[in-house]
Parts: C-alpha cells; structure tokens; sequence
C-alpha cells in the first residue's frame, strides 16, 4: 500500500487540502468549506486514493476543530505542524508567493519529511474543559488589567494623590472610589463618617483606608476641569473592576471543580507551587497525555525552561533561552517556581544555591523550573504525590 500525506491550511469559513504521494506529486488539491458534509466528502475521496493517510494541519482548536475531530473521529494519524514553521519552511521552496494551496501543500511535504511533528490525539473531555475555561480567564483578567489601568489614568487626572496612595486592584480601595473620588467630596463626608460608610461594606481596615483618603484629600484642595465627568467615570470604572473581580472568582470555582475531577488531580496539585489554577493550566497546555513528549527534556523544551545551544565553529559551550514554546506552559512552570520559593524549604535552598553561584534573579527560578519539570514527570509517570524523601531513599 503506497503512502499518503494530506496537508490541511485551515482557515475561519474555508480550508485548503492538498494530497501528496511519496515522490511529492499533487494527488488532490481542493478547497472546502469549514462544514461537516463538506469535510467528510474531503476524507472520502482522500481514502480513495488508495493509500494509508497521514495528515498535517497548522491548527489544533478554533476553527479547524470540525476538522481535526472528525479525521480523529475516524481513526486517522493527525499531526499538528505550526503556523511559524510553516512560514519559515516556505522560504525553502520555489517561488515568493503566498497562497494557501502553497501552504497546504507544504504542510503536506513536511509532514512526509520530518519525525519529529506533535501528533494530535482525542482529546480528554476535562482536558477540554479545562482548555475552555482557562481560556476564558486569561481574557478576564486581561479585561481586568485593562480596566484598572484606565481607572488608574481617570484617577490621576483630578485626584492623582489618592490614585498614588491606593492600590486599586483590591477590594477595599474600589470600594472607596466607587463611592467618593474627588478631594471636596472626601473632605465634605469626613474621616469617621467615611470609615462607617466603608465599615457598612465589610471593608477590611477601614479605618485606615479613610484615613489614607482624607489626608491625600486635605493636601489638594484644587478643582480640576472636568472633575465631575472624571468622577462619573471613575466610579462606572469600578465598578467594572468589582464585576471582573467576581467572574475571575467564580471561574475560579469553576476551574478548581473540573480539575478535582481529572485523574491527575492529586499528583499534579501535591506539587508545591502549583494549586487548582496552575495545575490546570498545566492540563490545558499539554493535554494532560506526557506519552506524547516522551521525555521530561522534551516537555522542558515545549515549556521553555530548558536552554538551547548556540554553537558555532569553534565556539562551541553557549546556550541562550528559546525562542520556540509554549508561552502558557513556560508561565506555569515560572510562576509556579516562583511560588514554590515561598513556600517550599527544597526549592528555596536550591534557589539559594542558583543565586550564590552567581546567577541571576530569572535565571535561578528558571533553573528551579527546569528541575520541577523532571520531578513532576516522574510523579505523573510513576502516579504518585509528591514526597520530600521519595520512596528510594526510605527503602534504603
């Protein structure tokens, strides 16, 4: 039976497929709508072709989803190839145009050349949860960042010593503004009656913060153009604030409760460091399947923790930090490590020992979430918690 490499340049309403035969000849070449009849008439008449069928697309999830589950759906060997590296393989090839039956048919030719593809699997329907849900955190808390930088910046223009004295990302100060945000109207309700009013909100050190408020309002007593528009803003600001604050808690919720169901849950939150959130972001960047990296380097490199060489004749010994990863992966194992500094005796020690030999702040916690990465692969591999004296040492 002759061999078949499909390439997929999947778009929003279209895709675009090419077929290739071992010598590199055009078997099909077709555009087809992003629809479901559409698609499956696709892998009909590839199947009839007459040969085993390996296929490449430039995309796992959004709108080549339809697709890449129903070629898995049937059984058939997907691997994904990325958008970057399709790019760069491109220029190797005859001719500057940019078309997509060009970048589908190069997907086709690298996926008959290289060994070393990431292959799509049917997903875990946590797993996919999960992907969902931390998605829409990310977005969240970027609205979230948005918005308090905006709050920040309408602040300053008609109180800018309150701005300077509150941190507007906890409760208490959005509370403040909310309610009262020029000087004149902090100086009019006065310090006792300010602190009852936020007591009256369950305000944690309420005392204090009408305090902070009443003397950044004594020390401006000057009224500034548009205050009372600023001020409207300001409050509809934080309130915006206050309602995000909520989602990204309730997703929160939502997110802790799928994990818990994941079978990997214990393994991966008895890790110090990680928690709920970063754990399932973990699952949600890596799928949860660690057979598809095959070793922890591997998944050290896809996560970005690991340094690459940059050797050169007779230069030879230089590593530098990657390009190529897995920005979310790279972020879980670096705010995890950083977490774990504080909490956990071992990897402060290590983290310690990084720092007197010389290196750097980022390069020491880096160097702490390389060797995380070995240790949480061997949890995951042997499905077993995380131990201070692994169980070698006690049989010992």
């Amino acid at each position: 039976m002759t061999a078949i490499w499909a390439g997929i340049d999947a778009g929003k309403t279209h895709h675009y497929c090419v077929a290739i035969d071992e010598s590199g000849r055009r078997l099909l070449s077709r555009r087809v709508a992003n629809d479901e009849p559409v698609l499956l008439e696709l892998l009909a008449d590839v199947l009839a072709l007459g040969g085993e069928v390996t296929w490449g697309i430039d995309l796992a999830d959004g709108g080549a989803a339809l697709a890449s589950t129903i070629l898995l759906t049937h059984d058939q060997r997907v691997h994904y190839i990325s958008g970057r590296a399709i790019s760069r393989a491109s220029e190797s090839y005859r001719g500057e145009g940019k078309t997509d039956a060009k970048d589908a048919a190069v997907i086709a030719d690298q996926v008959r050349v290289r060994r070393d593809l990431h292959p799509l699997r049917p997903g875990d329907e946590t797993v996919t949860d999960l992907k969902i849900l931390t998605g829409r955190r990310i977005d969240l808390v970027a609205d979230r960042t948005r918005t308090v930088n905006r709050l920040r910046a309408q602040l300053t223009g008609v109180f800018p010593g309150l701005e300077r004295a509150l941190d507007l990302t906890n409760t208490g100060p959005l509370t403040l503004v909310s309610g009262y945000q020029t000087p004149a109207a902090i100086r009019r309700i006065g310090r006792k009656r300010l602190e009852n009013w936020l007591r009256n909100r369950r305000v944690l050190r309420a005392d204090q913060l009408a305090e902070t408020a009443v003397q950044a309002a004594e020390r401006q007593r000057t009224s500034l153009p548009g205050e009372r528009l600023a001020a409207q803003l300001v409050h509809a600001l934080a309130k915006e604030v206050t309602a995000l604050n909520r989602q990204v808690a309730d997703i929160d919720k939502h997110i802790e409760a799928r994990f818990r169901e994941h079978s990997a849950f214990d393994v991966i939150n008895s890790l110090p460091g990680m928690g709920p959130i970063l754990g399932a972001e973990f699952l949600a960047a890596t799928g949860g399947d660690m057979a598809v990296f095959g070793t922890a380097d591997r998944l050290a490199s896809f996560g970005g923790v690991a340094p690459v060489p940059r050797d050169s004749g007779k230069i030879s010994g230089n590593l530098r930090r990657p390009k190529r990863y897995n920005r979310r992966l790279q972020r879980v194992f670096y705010a995890s490590a950083l977490f774990s500094i504080r909490h956990c005796e071992e990897s402060r020690r290590f983290y310690e020992r990084k720092r007197a030999e010389g290196k750097l702040h980022i390069q020491a916690v880096l160097a702490l979430a390389r060797r995380r990465v070995n240790v949480l692969w061997a949890l995951l591999r042997d499905g077993r918690c995380y131990e201070l004296t692994p169980p070698a040492a006690l049989e010992a």
